[in-house]
């Protein structure tokens, strides 16, 4: 770590942390188990050590609402897969989402050029109640799968949790996806039910939803009803859609019956989420109810010092892991927004205007809007009042150390900048931010309690301060249940235990420090690896983030004369050229920031960098493309085109 590095850009006070959530935890675990835990190293060694007591622990603090308790914590803590958790509980995931039906506000909705539209707790729950009686009026019940196709609406909530309310299991796929790409998912899953739009707004522009929806139906015989949600349009034609319902003329015109949420194990499957496909068939991964309630109640409340006086917003669809992470939110009475349409429009200021608008206190969103922010020159202190925001969330990709500087130097000092970093494939994180912990420019701020993460070498042992790849070495409750059509678990267990048997391998290249702090350097089958030396390619990226003449760029090996080349393609700003000056200038700064080893052996320029739909840059698909091999699902990227731009490329022949 520089001198700079060592000093950090955001402490929290005395008297803040003893206000946290965190605080009264360990106050909470220190009577209950007699200890003497002082900080978060503690209370982290702690929670790796006596995994059981803690997750016992935290089932109280949540508070999990069950209708029968757990007979034991878990079952077999070393068994990785299948350690079953909380035995014997009864408990709805919906539920615990609805327990405060007061006259607070729990959604704030602003679609791109629309008004907002705001609902109470009172309001939701009356809204769920009358869903759920339509879906169990139609036969939906506990196992059956309901699919939406939808943009990130309230409309979209209420109807995920009526059909959890019913035990029913949740999959959603936001509407910008291409028609394969919702079909690789949903044929997957076989839905009974979907609820979908009619169209959506991006861009100052109008999609329509309904032409796709009726060719996807065409493949999906197992649906029974179609819930269209009027947006784009008042009254949409939906006639060509068979077996078709407008929202409001689903739900029954009586008084529905009082709500019953169905009482189910812990470990009853909750949620389908989805691997981002782009090198082939997208992974089913089933995550349970209690897991996922458990997981995320932790991080939204110690993590992030969540509470009922706050206005948590993400910016995200409904086929990222992030909008399941903020309807949890509701779970602790917390103000939500929902935001549909593009994080640019009318203008580059646009979030930061809704964020004071709306006085946002949690504002979560991407490591690709905060460098867009920068580059589109926007200077948030000076232009929004931001008084009111204490927490600024990123996630996606890893956050440079010229992120974090932009953030204290031109949004806003005073606040807690929280890299996070886990997955889909955990619907959580593994490490994150941390309320009572100060914050270093490119460091996550600590690895997330129950998670016994460590960065291991090639051997296969432990490493702090050098890069490694991230492991969990210990079972934790938001393991997903298993993959969908997954025979015997062959699937789920060569995704994460092939490596390392008995052992979660993440497939992300890390370093830890001795004082829990985590840097991210990439996706660690996107590491190069010249002459045998690992490389993350975020260490790169950090580099160019420097360059104004840089708008993106994305890096990768080739495979070259029995070794591995590092290949720099750069998308150049407006009225940039990629001159012998600016290349040389690159090189020296690698060589200068990095080592000789990162300088790249081929730097070109590139009409575009293709992204996923969540926003993640795809090495892997362009690593492939270069090597001549076939990439089968681009419906899965954001910007398919993009692929084209590297194919059979003369510079890389020599």
């Amino acid at each position: 770590m520089h001198d700079l590095e060592k000093i950090p850009l955001w402490k929290p006070s005395k008297k803040y942390i003893k206000k946290t959530q965190i605080s009264a935890f360990i106050e909470s675990v220190n009577k209950r188990f007699n200890l003497a835990l002082k900080n978060y190293g503690q209370l982290y060694n702690w929670s790796v050590k006596c995994i059981p007591d803690f997750w016992s622990a935290l089932w109280e603090f949540g508070p999990i609402m069950h209708s029968r308790p757990p007979t034991e914590v878990v079952e077999d803590i070393t068994k990785m897969p299948g350690s079953n958790w909380f035995s014997g509980a009864l408990l709805n995931f919906s539920e615990n989402l609805l327990h405060f039906r007061d006259h607070g506000t729990a959604i704030i909705f602003k679609g791109e050029g629309q008004n907002i539209k705001q609902l109470t707790y009172a309001e939701l729950f009356s809204e769920v109640e009358k869903m759920a009686h339509a879906l169990k009026s139609s036969g939906l019940k506990a196992g059956d799968r309901v699919a939406g196709f939808m943009p990130n609406l309230p409309e979209t909530i209420i109807a995920m949790l009526a059909s959890t309310a019913l035990g029913a299991i949740w999959s959603s796929c936001s509407p910008d996806f291409g028609i394969r790409g919702v079909l690789d998912r949903f044929r997957q899953i076989k839905p009974k039910i979907i609820f979908s739009a009619d169209g959506y707004f991006y861009n100052g522009k109008k999609f329509d939803s309904l032409k796709k929806l009726k060719i996807i139906l065409a493949d999906l015989p197992t649906v029974e009803k179609v819930i269209i949600v009027p947006y784009t349009q008042e009254k949409p034609d939906i006639s060509t859609i068979t077996a078709s319902f407008l929202y409001k003329d689903f739900l029954s015109d009586s008084q529905p019956e009082p709500i019953i949420f169905e009482q189910l194990p812990f470990d009853h499957p909750l949620y389908i989420m989805y691997s981002s496909g782009t090198t082939g068939l997208p992974k089913s991964i089933v995550h349970s109810a209690g897991g996922t309630l458990i997981q995320h109640l932790k991080e939204l409340r110690l993590h992030t010092d969540l509470t009922r006086e706050d206005t948590i917003f993400y910016f995200t669809t409904c086929g990222w892991m992030m909008w399941n992470w903020l309807i949890t939110s509701l779970a602790v009475g917390a103000r939500l927004v929902l935001y549909d349409g593009s994080p640019f429009y009318p203008d580059s200021g646009a979030m930061w205007k809704l964020a004071d608008s709306l006085k946002i206190t949690v504002f979560g969103t991407s490591a690709k809007f905060i460098g867009a922010s920068e580059a589109a020159g926007e200077i948030p202190k000076n232009n929004v009042n931001l008084s009111s925001l204490r927490v600024i969330l990123s996630t996606g990709s890893p956050l440079m150390q010229e992120n974090f500087y932009y953030i204290y130097n031109k949004v806003k000092k005073n606040l807690q900048l929280s890299s996070i970093s886990g997955g889909t494939d955990i619907i959580s994180c593994f490490a994150l931010g941390n309320p009572i912990l100060p914050v270093y420019s490119g460091k996550l701020q600590c690895r997330g309690l129950g998670m016994a993460v460590e960065a291991f070498d090639m051997d296969g042992k432990k490493v702090y301060n050098k890069k490694g790849e991230l492991v969990c070495t210990k079972a934790f409750p938001s393991m997903p249940i298993y993959f969908w059509n997954d025979k015997n678990g062959k699937k789920y267990r060569q995704a994460y235990f092939d490596k390392y048997p008995g052992i979660w391998h993440h497939g992300d290249f890390i370093s830890i420090d001795k004082q829990g702090g985590v840097e991210i350097f990439g996706r660690s089958d996107a590491t190069l690896n010249p002459g045998g030396v690992r490389i993350g390619t975020a260490e790169i990226y950090g580099v160019l983030e420097k360059f104004s003449e840089v708008l993106d760029c994305l890096v990768v090996g080739q495979k070259w004369q029995e070794d591995e080349r590092i290949v720099l393609f750069l998308k150049l700003a407006d009225g940039s050229n990629l001159d012998d000056y600016l290349i040389q200038s690159i090189r020296n700064k690698i060589r200068n920031d990095c080592s000789p080893r990162h300088i790249p052996a081929k730097i070109l320029a590139i009409l575009d960098i293709p992204y996923t739909i969540s926003g993640k840059k795809v090495e892997i698909a362009v690593k492939k493309i270069i090597h001549g091999e076939t990439v089968s699902n681009r419906d899965a990227l954001a910007n398919p085109e993009s692929l084209k731009y590297y194919e059979d490329l003369p510079a890389l022949k020599s």
